[in-house]
């Protein structure tokens, strides 16, 4: 099956490095122009835009700042034309105990929803609107395992930010399905990349291993490929469902 997205111009949010960064070279094989998101790590971002094989522009948004995310995605449209997907990557996970004090703890949680979900919904919001007169939109939303099967007390926030994540893509893909637009959930685990660094250092890999029914990590460029094919056109039909890439680490 060749997959082409000679044409197709797609933002990738978090796109510097780890599973973003993958999924930016795996769309760029295939042909698509790419819009590469960062915001502190631009000269990651630099040298990942003169590796790709077709043209790239490195974009900057702080998507903990709702002012600056606002209003973001139309503003690229305007400088750059039509987007065609969104591949919304970006996100943290920062690790609080439920013994802390409950302002730090709710420090956390807000930082935690406002890069992971409240940026994200108001992507896909504005997405929305401007595809709708295209008739036409992909949005490819990383989750996470973590929404289905939750995670530890230290990490309530990014379990629970991902969980909002997958009611929002649900409710696009259902009710804009006719007007063109298709999402679609992606639910990664454990996945070997610098912001996983901070998880395995507390627990080890080993904790990983046991977990998952493979005998290695799943790596960044074990997700890209689905994105390609979702952005393809032709698995349209599978708009509204999650896609596990997990290694087996859970079951509905």
């Amino acid at each position: 099956m060749n997959i082409n997205l000679s044409g197709q111009r797609i933002l990738v949010t978090g796109a510097s490095r780890g599973i973003g960064k993958a999924i930016a070279q795996q769309l760029s094989e295939a042909g698509a122009e790419i819009l590469i998101h960062c915001h502190q790590n631009k000269e990651a971002a630099k040298a990942l835009q003169q590796s790709l094989p077709h043209k790239s522009i490195v974009v900057s948004c702080d998507l903990a700042q709702t002012e600056q995310v606002i209003g973001w995605l139309p503003g690229l449209v305007k400088k750059f034309g039509k987007i065609d997907a969104v591949v919304n990557n970006a996100g943290i996970a920062i690790g609080v105990t439920d013994s802390s004090d409950t302002l730090d703890w709710f420090s956390v949680w807000e930082k935690t929803m406002a890069v992971n979900l409240n940026a994200l919904a108001i992507i896909c919001k504005e997405f929305v609107e401007l595809a709708i007169k295209n008739t036409n939109g992909r949005i490819i939303n990383i989750s996470s395992r973590a929404a289905f099967r939750g995670d530890t007390p230290e990490y309530l926030a990014y379990a629970a930010s991902k969980g909002g994540i997958v009611s929002l893509t649900r409710s696009i893909a259902r009710y804009y399905g006719k007007s063109g637009i298709k999402a679609f959930i992606l639910a990664p685990g454990f996945t070997r990349t610098d912001m996983a660094e901070d998880i395995l250092g507390r627990y080890g890999e080993h904790f990983a291993l046991n977990d998952i029914a493979l005998n290695k990590l799943t790596e960044p460029e074990d997700i890209a490929p689905m994105v390609a094919l979702l952005c393809s056109g032709l698995a349209d039909h599978a708009t509204g469902c999650t896609i596990d890439i997990n290694a087996g680490s859970y079951v509905h």
